[in-house]
């Protein structure tokens, strides 16, 4: 159950990556998010209300907020790093750090994976590593800004799942939707106060608010699985959304996987397949 729900918030994150990815091109991030994040945080409050309900109490805010700080600023950066690069170079490299951070708390905090635990992770990160891998002459050199923006993001990103990974067990998901409201009205301010402009005949509504629900999601599914196994694996289960992100790229707008990039896709599989069975 706990590998499940890891590789669904790793799908859904991935399919949102690749949405937000698409209408941040069209329109801009901070224009998207202002759609996303609201959309997203309506449909994390109708899980932890109906589906998934857990305590809500007073101290679960400054977590919260914690968290929706951390993830407003890792969504931010990976979109600007989606504009300036491509989609199938930026997203493994972002899952290299976001999966490393939790990790290493979770091993300081006492967590003891197994061997074939660790050879799952090992296989995770190069994984990521090889679907970062691209040729120029199929996809066009990824200006370094965008690797720094990817790399920030991902650093950011492991902030904010080891926050939500450490709720308490008994708050459901309300760590991450408290958060993403918190994260609605930070995006909403700045679109209020420095955007400003918005065409909403052209905005790409729709993919904004898929992209919104299927992060959101993503979340909470995230915080319910790192609840009930080691944050260690779990974080690397969820670090597995490049996977999709690449697959949709390569389908959807032509990005043309190398032969690298599909042993990559490959080696995901089976650190999520090895990753199961210790979770």
């Amino acid at each position: 159950m706990v590998a499940l729900l890891a590789l669904l918030s790793s799908l859904s994150w991935g399919v949102a990556d690749f949405l937000g990815g698409l209408a941040a091109r069209r329109v801009g991030t901070a224009r998207v998010l202002a759609v996303t994040y609201p959309s997203g945080a309506v449909a994390i409050t109708f899980l932890a209300i109906f589906v998934v309900p857990g305590t809500l109490s007073t101290e679960l805010i400054g977590i919260s907020m914690l968290a929706g700080a951390a993830g407003v600023t890792a969504v931010s950066l990976l979109y600007v790093a989606m504009v300036q690069g491509q989609m199938g170079v930026v997203a493994p490299i972002t899952a290299v750090m976001s999966g490393a951070v939790p990790v290493v708390v979770g091993l300081f905090r006492g967590e003891q994976p197994s061997a074939s635990a660790f050879v799952g992770m090992g296989f995770a990160v190069i994984a990521v590593v090889l679907v970062s891998r691209e040729s120029a002459h199929l996809h066009g050199k990824t200006p370094i800004s965008a690797i720094g923006y990817a790399i920030a993001s991902g650093f950011a990103i492991g902030v904010y799942l080891t926050i939500i990974g450490l709720a308490p067990a008994d708050s459901g998901v309300w760590v991450a939707t408290l958060g993403r409201w918190f994260s609605t009205v930070i995006m909403i301010t700045f679109l209020v106060v420095v955007v400003r402009s918005f065409d909403k005949s052209t905005f790409p509504w729709k993919l904004a608010i898929i992209t919104g629900v299927l992060d959101s999601t993503a979340n909470g599914l995230f915080q319910l699985a790192s609840q009930r196994g080691l944050l260690s694996i779990v974080a690397v289960l969820g670090s597995l959304y490049p996977a999709a992100t690449v697959v949709l790229a390569r389908v959807v707008i032509k990005e043309r996987m190398n032969r690298v990039q599909s042993v990559g896709v490959v080696l995901a599989l089976g650190a999520a397949v090895l990753l199961a069975f210790n979770s």
